[in-house]
Order: C-alpha cells, then structure tokens, then sequence
C-alpha cells in the first residue's frame, strides 16, 4: 500500500511540475546564452586542455616515438619531367608537321 501511495505522490508532483513548465517562458537571449553555456560546458577538455598543457610533458611523451622510428637504408626516388621542355618539342613537332 505504501508503494501504490508513494508512487501516486510521484506521478501527482511530475504532472504539476510539467503543467508549470509549459506556461513557463524564457526570452530569446537566455535561450542564446544557455546554449553557448552548453557548448563551453561540453567542449570543455578542448578548449582549456590546450591552454594549459604543460610541453614539458608532451615533449617527453613525444621523444619515444621519435626514436622508434627506423631510417630507411634504400633511398626513394622519383624521376621528375619537365613539363615546359615537353611541351616546347611538342611543338617544335607540331611546327615541323605543317
């Protein structure tokens, strides 16, 4: 019985509460600056982890993957043309054709 009671209170709060809340309006702005508050609040660890990071430490953690990194022992090569000593025998072609 006290179980049907307790939830009855419950329900009765909840209901009044919500009929208080549709009859309750706020002006344009609050909403604007509830929303910025919002975005500050859930980006928080973006915005200020980059302001006060120590570079101590990220210079410390970074220092292992450079030295992890092995040099290669074949160079890489690529051949580059040139496009403008192409393009003048293609046309010295083209004057040659005609």
């Amino acid at each position: 019985m006290r179980v049907w009671l307790a939830c009855f209170f419950v329900l009765f709060a909840l209901a009044e509460l919500f009929d208080w809340l549709q009859e309750f309006n706020l002006p344009l702005p609050i909403y604007i600056l509830g929303g910025a508050f919002l975005a500050v609040a859930s980006n928080y660890d973006r915005i200020f982890d980059s302001y006060f990071a120590d570079s101590s430490i990220e210079a410390s953690l970074e220092q292992p993957q450079l030295d992890s990194l092995t040099p290669s022992t074949n160079p890489i090569s690529f051949p580059i043309a040139s496009p403008v000593e192409d393009a003048q025998i293609s046309q010295t072609d083209d004057n040659l054709a005609a």
